[in-house]
């Protein structure tokens, strides 16, 4: 049992709380250093990095490529959280929540900032008429399942992931909570895709990549390090068809690669992007 922990009555920032992001957290928000961002030649601007958050909007815009959208062609730049560039001036001022990924969409006369994952996506949808339903019904079913991954996310990264993997103690009733949190999740995903081929139904939408981007990274061993195993993530048995379907897909591959350690830093061109992922070795990783 943990040691007992009275709180004060009022909480004061007088020390680092520790842990794997103790040197970037803080009871603030806004910029601590001025820095511009980098802007290419495309009319979508992505600032991220490939966590399962960031991966969500580049799973979208390799989606629309792949699709043969080809306006949606875009450039992506690595904001490194861990080094803390989303606290950059220049960030600050697309997010000021300090957050990624954030979106700036040049497509029209003036310039606009897009920013939360769910906005992004509904944004990108929305503009080119793909992966998000117009039929009403369809339409709720879709943004219900959206919204819930955005709503349950944090339980998932902020809670299960923080406390298993990066605290700086190991507290046995953090883990539990939300361990019991995380499989409730993925009870929930598993009972609805027994009764659909998707979470929104027959069709693939933005419903799909966005849980995907988080279901299906730890189903796929790839966040918190043994998580899988520890959660007995294939007990679930729907979920893990539905994630094997989203990986065979083209454009998921390369969504989760853009701006993550395992490919390549920064994509600029659908044309160079097969060659430079080889290049790392990361096709299909």
């Amino acid at each position: 049992m943990a040691e007992d922990y009275t709180p004060p009555k009022v909480w004061t920032w007088d020390a680092p709380s520790g842990g794997t992001f103790a040197s970037i957290n803080r009871p603030i928000s806004g910029a601590t250093h001025d820095k511009e961002l980098p802007v290419g030649k495309h009319q979508f601007q992505i600032y991220s990095l490939g966590t399962p958050n960031g991966q969500k909007a580049t799973i979208l815009l390799e989606e629309l490529l792949e699709a043969g959208f080809t306006g949606a062609e875009y450039d992506a730049w690595k904001i490194n959280i861990g080094e803390g560039d989303q606290f950059s001036s220049g960030f600050v001022a697309i997010n000021p929540n300090s957050k990624i990924p954030a979106l700036v969409d040049r497509s029209g006369p003036e310039p606009f900032r897009v920013f939360e994952s769910g906005a992004i996506m509904i944004h990108l949808a929305e503009k080119f008429g793909a992966f998000l339903p117009t039929e009403p019904q369809r339409r709720a079913e879709c943004l219900s399942w959206l919204f819930w991954q955005v709503g349950s996310g944090p339980f998932i990264g902020g809670g299960f992931g923080h406390f298993y993997a990066y605290a700086p103690v190991k507290i046995e009733y953090a883990i539990n909570r939300y361990a019991m949190e995380t499989k409730r999740l993925f009870d929930v995903a598993d009972k609805r895709l027994q009764q659909s081929r998707f979470l929104a139904g027959d069709d693939y939408t933005i419903a799909d990549m966005a849980n995907y981007a988080w279901l299906g990274t730890l189903v796929n061993g790839g966040a918190y390090g043994d998580a899988a195993s520890f959660l007995s993530l294939h007990e679930y048995e729907a979920v893990g068809r539905w994630v094997a379907e989203i990986d065979a897909r083209p454009g998921a591959q390369r969504g989760r690669l853009v701006n993550s350690p395992k490919g390549i830093a920064e994509r600029h061109d659908a044309g160079d992007f097969d060659a430079l992922n080889a290049e790392n070795g990361a096709v299909g990783a």
